[in-house]
């Protein structure tokens, strides 16, 4: 079950590059456009600082599974062992097939979830803007690190499947993989002006990722009844 989990969370976050682009991509052209002009019209040079951001946003991803894993692991300790599978895997199906829903572009209620990251997002952003202008890697590093709390309906959804994940260890390893599927489209839209992240934007291959993610859920599903 964490195999296929893992599968469908790296698939989630590379095929949800649209969704990405949108959110993320006024950040990543700001960020990019405050480098130093001689680091940015050299790849070589820009791709130190592409890979901190990101690298960043991916460690918040991870720390932030760990503690809802964490979090959830805790609350399923109140159910007996068998409750506690079966509700795992019943977590797991319900997120699989929004994810696979919205992957498809078939329903975009998991949007609706960023509102709830809102406030937070409020008080987290100012940190970020004492690293600006960015003029060493490190500062990226940090940059990124604000970055990845960023109100998102995709993140927060994977974020609440990661409570039923089992535990910290696997909420933190689901959410590295989900931002590392994220890591083609938005490095690609640092570096190449977007080219890496149009691959994502094929209607067909979303809806194709979309059927496979609700296959996933499928499979969890009927796994939570029959447990």
């Amino acid at each position: 079950m964490m195999t296929g989990s893992l599968l469908t969370a790296w698939v989630v976050g590379l095929l949800g590059g649209v969704h990405c682009v949108g959110m993320c991509g006024g950040i990543v052209a700001t960020l990019t456009a405050g480098l130093p002009r001689e680091q940015r019209q050299q790849l070589a040079r820009q791709l130190p600082f592409q890979l901190a951001y990101n690298s960043g946003r991916i460690l918040s991803y991870t720390l932030a599974g760990a503690l809802m894993g964490a979090l959830g692991a805790v609350a399923l300790e109140f159910l007996p062992l068998h409750l506690a599978q079966r509700a795992l895997y019943l977590i797991a199906a319900v997120f699989m097939l929004a994810l696979g829903l919205y992957l498809g572009g078939w329903w975009q209620g998991l949007t609706r979830i960023e509102r709830l990251g809102a406030r937070l997002w409020r008080h987290i952003e100012p940190l970020g803007r004492r690293f600006l202008p960015v003029r060493h890697w490190s500062q990226a590093l940090a940059v990124g690190l604000v970055w990845g709390w960023l109100p998102c309906g995709l993140v927060y959804s994977v974020l609440i499947w990661s409570a039923g994940s089992g535990g910290p260890l696997q909420g933190a390893l689901l959410m590295l993989v989900f931002g590392l599927g994220t890591l083609p489209n938005l490095l690609g839209l640092g570096l190449l002006a977007g080219a890496a992240a149009r691959i994502s934007e094929q209607r067909w291959l979303r809806q194709l990722a979309g059927v496979m993610v609700i296959g996933f859920g499928l499979y969890a599903l009927w796994q939570g009844l029959v447990l």
